[in-house]
């Protein structure tokens, strides 16, 4: 885009190529996004009187096995950085390692909680080098695209929110010098909420704060700290997340548009975190654990000034707006609407039993005590990463089982395949009914999302982590299955022996429907309010979770992951189907809570 000095923050106000330079941005993650939206997505950011971009990095999406990379496809970063490039816009990029985001395990591949030692976002030795392996492949790929090569990026931002974990005083060196080893030579910034101020941050690095409302002061204690440095919020928090079993949160246009504008009327720069927060699809969910552990949902709406599906909100146009005053031109016509379709109700037709489907798993486990799910021999001895992981053994007695709080994080449990009940943080003792000779114990166990931010990273094994009980004698010899859903085991299922949908199914089981799309598709949601709890997949596209418990019980479905003719829909379901799969131009949030109304602990 240019050559020369790029982003500096040598004075109280940044400068680009020696000029003033108030950044004004916006984060969408590509990887949230269905790579056909992309451009739809940043000229609505460009139009909305945004100059930069700016982008998380997972490494357990780039990296899903050790020593096997993906920058391809939905996953091809050069290709987003690019596209902003062309459109007219900066990019600060946020490689981590870990990056929070209400993304599994902080976006921290699972199979480093294979070596029971680790120790993440530390200077462990496993975890440094993971790490240097990692970087020694993202680098190289988005150096070039650096400002100073001639690219968008004018700003790398390193870690994240560390000064919250700041479990060694050594690792945010490490990190940074994993940066500038590697030829990075762009401006560099940490990131940290204003408590976070304090312990976080690293030398010759410029601090930025995150926060939705000023009643802490910490844009005066930022300013304190680096007296005639630019001041930056690099996460204004635009909405906020949800978690199965709460109200969907709400942060009204108003009350953000006020805080906004006295930022920049303070002559801050600003990021808005999210500005289009898109879909965390499949099983890459996030979760919280403050005492409590809650599963986040599969919409990262986040009440976003874009909503999920990319539609503008009453944030869009009061933000446009204002940032109009901010530009001296005017700003680009807003980008019309894409293509939303409400296609007709479709039958659900065929249906297999979960247990007709255990032959096509990866393969069958045998192991005296339970192995969590990252240990299992499967994906190459990478382990599995999400889904349910299944648990067979046999018991002599009925009594007492009891999960020694070892499930991660549900278990749905069966006695000779018959449903008795279920088990999970709050539940951990179960009655299995009495009977003499030898039955089959079955546990259907769920990863329901591994904490993305707080200090539990290093425990988050899913599966059975330990010894279950039945009597207080732990079980033993146990039959492994993985049920991960990757597409390699849809497949399979493709030439299982499907059924006609019995009047009454018996759970869990696979459903299957076809979609049929006679023009060009457009997107669409799948409304899944009358179903119990499972999974959605289309065309072997991982949609993500569904629970009666709310909130969200409406699915995104991309038009681009749709086709002309025939489409394919599987739902595994755990407790109870509907016969027909309904779909809806918009979703329906159901009940909602505004966060600027609650104490911002209670977030947390």
């Amino acid at each position: 885009m240019s050559s020369g000095r790029g982003l500096m923050a040598n004075s109280s106000q940044f400068t680009v190529e020696g000029k003033p330079f108030r950044i004004l941005g916006g984060s969408i993650h590509y990887f949230r996004v269905p790579k056909a939206h992309w451009e739809d997505r940043l000229l609505k950011m460009k139009a909305c009187g945004l100059n930069t971009l700016t982008t998380y990095v997972p490494w357990n999406l780039h990296e899903p096995e050790r020593g096997m990379f993906n920058f391809q496809d939905q996953l091809d970063l050069k290709a987003y950085i690019c596209l902003a490039a062309k459109l007219g816009l900066w990019v600060i990029l946020r490689p981590g390692p870990y990056i929070c985001a209400e993304w599994d395990l902080g976006g921290l591949p699972s199979w480093l909680l294979q070596d029971k030692h680790m120790q993440l976002r530390t200077t462990y030795p496993g975890f440094v080098s993971a790490v240097n392996a990692y970087f020694d492949k993202l680098i190289p790929l988005i150096k070039h695209l650096m400002f100073q090569g001639g690219g968008p990026i004018i700003a790398v931002q390193v870690e994240n929110e560390y000064g919250s974990y700041a479990k060694d005083d050594k690792y945010m060196a490490f990190i940074k010098n994993c940066l500038l080893s590697r030829g990075i030579t762009e401006l560099l910034l940490t990131s940290d909420n204003w408590e976070g101020l304090k312990c976080g941050g690293v030398e010759e690095a410029l601090k930025t704060v995150n926060l939705q409302r000023l009643s802490f002061g910490a844009i005066q204690y930022l300013s304190d700290m680096q007296p005639q440095r630019p001041l930056m919020v690099m996460e204004y928090w635009s909405g906020w997340f949800d978690v199965w079993g709460e109200n969907h949160h709400i942060f009204q246009a108003d009350d953000m548009l006020a805080v906004v504008s006295e930022i920049l009327e303070r002559g801050v720069s600003i990021n808005l975190y999210m500005f289009h927060g898109g879909s965390s699809f499949g099983f890459m969910n996030g979760a919280m654990d403050f005492g409590t552990y809650k599963s986040q949902v599969n919409s990262y709406d986040y009440d976003a000034p874009l909503s999920e599906a990319g539609d503008y909100t009453p944030k869009y146009h009061v933000l446009r707006t204002l940032f109009s005053q901010y530009h001296s031109e005017p700003l680009p016509d807003v980008p019309s609407l894409q293509k939303r379709s409400a296609y007709h109700p479709v039958d659900v037709q065929q249906y297999l039993c979960l247990w007709d489907t255990l032959r096509f798993a990866d393969k069958q486990l045998k192991s005296e005590k339970p192995i969590n799910m990252e240990n299992l021999p499967v994906n190459n001895n990478n382990g599995q990463s999400y889904g349910y992981t299944l648990y067979e053994t046999t018991i002599t007695s009925g009594g007492t089982l009891h999960s020694m709080n070892n499930i991660r994080d549900r278990a749905l449990v069966f006695v000779d395949r018959q449903p008795v009940g279920s088990l999970n943080y709050k539940t951990q003792e179960l009655t299995i009914p009495d009977g003499k000779r030898e039955r089959t114990l079955t546990l259907l166990v769920e990863n329901c999302g591994r904490v993305n931010y707080g200090k539990a990273l290093d425990n988050q094994r899913k599966g059975l982590v330990g010894d279950i009980t039945l009597n207080n004698a732990p079980l033993r010899d146990f039959t492994i299955y993985c049920l991960d859903m990757r597409p390699s085991f849809m497949k399979r299922l493709s030439s299982a022996p499907w059924k006609s949908v019995p009047h009454k199914p018996s759970f869990p089981g696979f459903f299957q429907a076809t979609l049929h799309v006679e023009e060009s598709p457009g997107d669409t949601f799948l409304n899944m309010s009358d179903w119990g709890k499972g999974v959605v997949l289309i065309n072997g596209q991982n949609l993500g979770r569904h629970w009666f418990i709310g909130p969200q019980h409406y699915l995104y479905v991309p038009g681009p992951w749709l086709r002309r003719g025939e489409n394919q829909i599987i739902v595994f379901e755990e407790h109870k189907s509907e016969e027909k799969l309904v779909f809806a131009e918009n979703p329906d949030h159901g009940k909602t809570i505004d966060v600027y109304k609650l104490p911002f602990c209670t977030l947390l």
